[in-house]
């Protein structure tokens, strides 16, 4: 079989989003060692979220992430909506810890540790999360990637302060701007605050909060074993217990937002 015939699903069904694992020393001008890097963001594939239709795509156009939360997110890696990777037709699925779990060895918890300690020897990293495909009702499919990159990029990064971001109405959300200003554009609340769209409102917007939730419960709690570390183990449990924003950041200390000017 060549690298690009697709291997079979199922008899009949060729996988629609086929992988190949390369070594290294393949390719010419690998970057070798560390690198430096400001901004670590995290996409998630979101269906339409109406009155009618009550779903998880209630992310605003991007969150900033407390650590703790951004390791959470990694987790649970959800595949998220209208992913060619998803075999099953129905609900959310994950890819496992970091997203690299179909590709990695050994044991989850052992990755989990290593990611967890990964972020907490970058105390400088910044941590996003950023929809793709829809915003609440609104179609979109990558354009809040592409827009959240290049305001990030031309303002010199993800710190906001104190008074330019709200905690968004789902914890595991983190916090995010109510509006920024693009090429001269105000992009506003509804696409930050995703409640506040008409066909959407806060019924529907709590009800996709809780299949985040509940999700993110279900997935998490095979982590909780003998190895995991300690600190792994509070924020888990800061999870199950409904943590906010600002208990996530109290779990890892980083500088996450600026004070506002007095």
């Amino acid at each position: 079989m060549l690298i690009w015939e697709h291997i079979m699903d199922s008899p009949g069904n060729p996988c629609p989003n086929p992988r190949v694992i390369i070594p290294r020393k393949s390719v010419d001008n690998v970057v070798e060692g560390e690198v430096q890097v400001d901004i670590r963001s995290f996409g998630v594939r979101c269906p339409p979220c109406t009155r009618e239709n009550p779903s998880y795509g209630i992310l605003g156009m991007f969150h900033i992430l407390p650590p703790a939360l951004a390791w959470l997110w990694r987790l649970v890696a959800p595949r998220g909506h209208a992913n060619p990777s998803i075999v099953q037709t129905a609900g959310m699925s994950s890819e496992g810890v970091g997203s690299y779990w179909p590709f990695a060895t050994g044991r989850m918890v052992d990755q989990a540790n290593l990611l967890l300690s990964q972020i907490e020897n970058t105390p400088s990293v910044r941590y996003i999360l950023i929809p793709n495909q829809h915003i609440g009702a609104w179609e979109t499919s990558f354009m809040p990637q592409w827009v959240t990159r290049e305001y990030l990029a031309r303002r010199g990064g993800a710190e906001f302060a104190e008074d330019r971001v709200i905690a968004s109405r789902c914890p595991l959300l983190g916090w995010n701007p109510t509006n920024i200003v693009v090429e001269g554009r105000q992009i506003g609340a509804w696409f930050f605050e995703v409640d506040k769209q008409p066909e959407v409102g806060e019924g529907a917007y709590d009800q996709g909060a809780k299949m985040l939730q509940d999700f993110f419960h279900s997935e998490l709690r095979q982590f909780m074993v003998d190895d995991l570390s300690p600190l792994g183990r509070r924020i888990i449990e800061c999870c199950l217990d409904n943590g906010t924003a600002a208990d996530y950041a109290e779990l890892i200390q980083h500088p996450l937002l600026k004070k506002s000017r007095s």
